[in-house]
């Protein structure tokens, strides 16, 4: 009688294991097996821990060549919860058959496999597979559902609370992404717990705000707390703090910024006019002009909360320093005057704080939570609902998705939802947020996802203009090497473009992101077909590096540029001076977040730049949902080009007092996990 031998893998998380029967059948081009239970007398099976146990299952006659694994998960007394990583099936004939799973059985389901071969749908040929395959993809599209969060919003995943979720994309242990719980401990670490509820009540200085920001020091915000007050401390940040997309070159001043030449020309080192240098390409310019309009927050009725909307004149000196030479604080010139470093230190302090704060309001709702978070959740969600888990570009993406969706629910139950944690201490909080990121997807489009065009579009490409802009170097690296790895694996499974025009899979997918996540705004321009490779190697490439390399250079910094609150207010207490010679440091502070909301402000800061344990960074992929050596070969390429660029990084960084490794491969996890 033949037998067949069935490996079955359990993880390691939390709660892996399970007491319930679990059965399985081995369905073959010839026949099945008989439904099997996997146990063994006096021994714990399936125990947490990557535990790997072996059984027998005897056949009656050769099943021929295994298709399908069908398991079954069935309550003992209690339902208990199982996770599988794979299951391996040794034939008759000493083969061996892998079945990569990653997933987990809840209640009395079951779960069936496909062997861990990748196939384009088009290369299926048996009823059996195809019906396997959709009937995968009809449930996929019951469990992942799309849903409006707020109007004008990237569609989000339909759940209300993490515990909605399936199973599959929940964190492993909720406590571990608690918001409420990893800011009490966030504001224990920082021994801040005196401040956190004295709202209304003032530092009295600027050092006073060293009270709350003693006890956690690094490098950089120690830097950043010496010398913020500085010019090219404020210029360097546009280039490499945590919100370095938005300096542009300017060659022509907005007639809403009108900056004259006697204005600026003590700050012009080249002995040319401002129109001369604009010409010459010296000048850059930052406009933060989508924060007109957005209301302030109002949740607290005795602090009154402000927002600009303020422009930013910078100049590349000699030493290809980026300096600010000029700052209005609104958008309309007639009721706003122009800043200039000429002025008393008192008011181009303020100026330029008011600049950091509303870069702060960009760069937390825009740049971060849009274009990284919700933006990948649009991938995530497409991918699961079009995407078979044997299709080569699920097993590709499925490691950048991994609990994007998961934190995305959680921040919208504790974070950014009415009365959330956002509320407390940011001037968007109340609905500003909610507001500024229905304007920013206006202008979000599927072209500024790619990485090169989004630098050339700012005319910031030229490394010989700007030979300091770490941030533009080091994401070139990491994205011609995703896109290399990715070049790759596409060309394992597609040998021509008429592969990709053929692959209805890969087609909804693409038309599912544009057409309901992106809600099929015209202006966002998302492609709702791929008709060669390179475009599907630069789509997938897009949505790797926005949730690995884009979300890791805009996420994990925020401590060091954000923990010393003068540097980047998450709020303001006054409204922008209207008129120069008021300002001086009693006015500052008492424009400053309070000592509440800066107790507020740093544990957010602190708490999203950790690191989630057990983490998973660029290349790593311990779950093989490849089986093939071809793509195993890729994968250690990949690696191999990732480590080179981490060592050329950690080499140029040496001795610097300001260190970019932001994107150090290293240190980019795989996916939008914080």
């Amino acid at each position: 009688m033949p037998s067949y031998t069935v490996t079955v893998a359990t993880g390691n998380q939390w709660f892996a294991g399970t007491d319930d029967y679990v059965y399985i059948t081995l369905v073959g081009t010839e026949g099945c097996s008989e439904r099997t239970l996997l146990d063994k007398p006096l021994y714990n099976d399936f125990e947490r821990g990557a535990q790997v146990d072996s059984y027998e299952v005897k056949v009656g006659e050769n099943l021929g060549d295994i298709m399908l694994v069908k398991i079954e998960k069935k309550k003992y007394w209690m339902l208990d919860d199982w996770y599988c990583r794979y299951i391996t099936i040794k034939t008759p004939f000493g083969d061996y058959v892998e079945f990569p799973c990653f997933r987990w059985l809840v209640d009395d389901k079951e779960v069936v496999l496909r062997d861990g071969r990748a196939f384009l749908p088009q290369d299926d040929k048996t009823s059996l597979v195809k019906q396997h395959r959709q009937k995968e993809l009809d449930q996929r599209r019951k469990t992942y559902r799309w849903k409006e969060w707020q109007p004008g919003f990237p569609m989000s995943i339909d759940a209300n609370r993490h515990r909605d979720l399936p199973r599959d994309i929940q964190f492993d242990s909720e406590k571990g992404v608690d918001f409420i719980l990893n800011y009490s401990k966030a504001i224990e670490n920082l021994c801040v717990n005196s401040f956190m509820n004295m709202f209304q009540s003032s530092w009295s200085d600027f050092d006073d705000f060293e009270k709350i920001f003693v006890r956690i020091k690094n490098t950089i915000s120690e830097y950043v707390m010496q010398h913020w007050k500085e010019d090219f401390m404020f210029g360097y940040q546009f280039l490499n703090g945590c919100n370095p997309v938005l300096i542009c070159k300017c060659t022509k001043l907005p007639d809403k910024f009108p900056v004259t030449n006697e204005m600026v020309s003590v700050s012009l080192e080249r002995d040319l006019t401002l129109e001369q240098e604009l010409k010459a390409g010296n000048i850059y310019i930052v406009d933060y002009e989508m924060l007109e309009g957005i209301n302030a927050n109002t949740t607290d009725p005795h602090t009154q909360q402000y927002l600009a909307a303020p422009m930013c004149l910078l100049y590349r000196n000699v030493r290809n320093k980026i300096l600010p030479i000029a700052i209005q604080l609104d958008q309309d010139p007639n009721e706003n005057p122009i800043f200039l470093p000429t002025d008393g230190q008192y008011d181009w302090l303020l100026a330029k704080i008011w600049v950091r704060s509303s870069d702060f309001q960009h760069h937390q709702t825009i740049t971060h939570l849009l274009r990284t978070h919700l933006m990948t959740e649009v991938f995530g969600i497409a991918m699961y609902r079009q995407l078979p888990a044997v299709h080569p570009a699920f097993k590709l993406l499925i490691p950048h998705i991994r609990f994007t969706i998961a934190i995305n629910t959680k921040a919208r139950e504790q974070l950014i939802c009415e009365c959330g944690i956002f509320d407390k201490a940011n001037a968007t909080g109340g609905g500003g947020h909610v507001q500024l990121v229905q304007k920013a997807m206006k202008t979000l489009t599927y072209r500024s996802l790619c990485f090169p065009d989004m630098i050339k579009s700012r005319g910031m490409d030229s490394t010989e203009d700007l030979p300091t802009y770490f941030y533009r170097d080091d994401g070139y690296k990491v994205w011609e090497a995703t896109k290399s790895f990715v070049s790759d694996v596409v060309g394992i499974y597609y040998t021509n473009d008429e592969k990709v025009q053929e692959d209805e899979e890969i087609q909804a997918f693409v038309k599912d992101v544009c057409s309901f996540g992106m809600q099929d705004f015209d202006h966002c321009e998302f492609p709702k077909s791929l008709k060669t490779r390179d475009e599907l190697i630069e789509y997938l490439t897009v949505v790797i590096f926005t949730a690995s390399s884009q979300h890791a250079a805009v996420n994990f910094g925020q401590y060091d540029w954000c923990s010393w609150i003068p540097n980047a207010p998450s709020t303001m207490r006054k409204p922008p001076p209207k008129e120069k010679g008021k300002a001086d440091v009693k006015m500052i502070i008492e424009s400053l977040p309070d000592r509440g909301r800066s107790s507020w402000h740093l544990g957010a800061v602190w708490a999203l730049s950790q690191y989630q344990e057990n983490e998973l960074y660029l290349g790593m992929y311990p779950d093989e949902h490849f089986i093939e050596k071809p793509v195993k070969a890729a994968m250690g390429k990949f690696r191999k080009e990732l480590a080179e660029i981490t060592s050329s990084i950690k080499s140029r960084n040496e001795g610097k007092k300001l260190p970019y490794y932001n994107m150090s491969p290293d240190k980019i996890p795989n996916s939008v996990a914080v």
